[in-house]
């Protein structure tokens, strides 16, 4: 599996943006998605991911109720939208694919920087 992410950017605290990530190969709705971030100076999180099985969902804390993950599984496409932005939201945004959704993700697209402004 292939991954590319795209759609980071700069926003104003409050702002929204839509991160997407493109997958290639044909067994894209097996496998669990997983959105990563990495700010500054800290370590790598896992934000929000979904299950290729049956779309059940997954976010941290600290963004449950302002970002939503979907995907589209015709399209092989994973969705990000994050509402309600805070400066604490600036990072790197990766997009993972593996076999389970707590577990170890195998494959991973490039970063993609969001950077929101207070």
């Amino acid at each position: 599996v292939q991954l590319q992410a795209s759609g980071g950017g700069l926003a104003q605290a409050g702002g929204s943006l839509r991160l997407s990530c493109a997958a290639s190969g044909r067994t894209f709705s097996r496998y669990n998605m997983g959105w990563f971030r990495q700010a500054p100076g800290k370590e790598r999180e896992l934000a929000a991911a979904i299950k290729g099985s049956d779309g059940s969902t997954y976010y941290a804390d600290s963004v449950k109720g302002r970002f939503t993950i979907s995907r589209d599984n015709a399209k092989n496409m994973v969705y990000l939208q994050m509402n309600s932005l805070k400066s604490e939201d600036t990072a790197v945004y990766y997009c993972a694919a593996g076999s389970s959704i707590y577990g170890v993700y195998n494959y991973w697209g490039q970063g993609t920087l969001v950077t929101v402004s207070s």
